[in-house]
């Protein structure tokens, strides 16, 4: 009966991970929106409800330092948790970042953007599959697409170089828009950083189904380049 009860615990944990990805993935979509639609009341919709994942996180960590104190598991299952609260560390971190974002909507009170956005929102994307693909992975123990994450991450640092060197170039040839240009900046910044604790989050469930620290940084440049 105790270890019935220990799985059913665990799943909910799982369940409640998961719940957590789907939160910041979502958040993630939601900054970048406000930013290219200028929608001040969805950015700060996206500051305010870094609260809910504050509080899962706080839930998570609840449940996991109980079972590792009551139940006492076994090497995998102990792994499981572990990994949970490795995870949800890197979750909440790119929650803050989507937080980030959305605060630079708000900065730029709506003023027209200085150019169209076209690689942000790829990044955007990018990393919103990532997140998805993690937890999956974290929820079928699958180490074939939490090592895909790799890849996917050296997509999101590609497009990081190419946001990078046209808004430098806008900013070199008009001053006036150095403000707005370096807060996208800014925005494609935080994105690259989701994709690096993605990775981490892809290391961590490699070590979760092997016992064995794999690192996922493959590509120093997209194959092909």
């Amino acid at each position: 009966m105790r270890r019935k009860s220990f799985h059913n615990s665990l799943d909910e944990l799982i369940q409640d991970v998961s719940q957590m990805g789907t939160m910041i993935e979502n958040a993630i979509c939601s900054a970048v929106k406000s930013l290219e639609e200028r929608d001040l009341i969805l950015a700060q919709k996206v500051v305010a409800d870094d609260d809910l994942v504050d509080n899962l996180k706080q839930k998570i960590e609840e449940t996991c330092l109980t079972m590792l104190a009551l139940q006492q598991p076994m090497a995998v299952d102990l792994r499981i948790i572990g990994n949970a609260l490795k995870i949800v560390t890197d979750l909440e971190r790119i929650a803050d970042h989507a937080v980030d974002i959305a605060r630079i909507t708000i900065k730029l009170r709506g003023e027209p953007l200085i150019k169209p956005l076209v690689d942000i929102p790829k990044m955007a994307k990018l990393t919103q599959e990532m997140v998805r693909d993690s937890l999956n992975a974290y929820i079928d123990r699958d180490e074939n697409l939490a090592q895909g994450l790799a890849l996917k991450e050296c997509k999101v640092d590609h497009l990081y170089g190419i946001v990078f060197e046209d808004l430098m170039q806008l900013m070199a040839k008009d001053p006036t828009i150095l403000y707005q240009g370096v807060n996208l900046l800014l925005v494609a910044l935080y994105l690259e950083r989701v994709g690096d604790h993605v990775v981490n989050i892809g290391e961590w469930i490699i070590f979760m189904i092997t016992g064995k620290r794999k690192s996922l940084n493959f590509y120093d440049e997209l194959p092909g380049e």
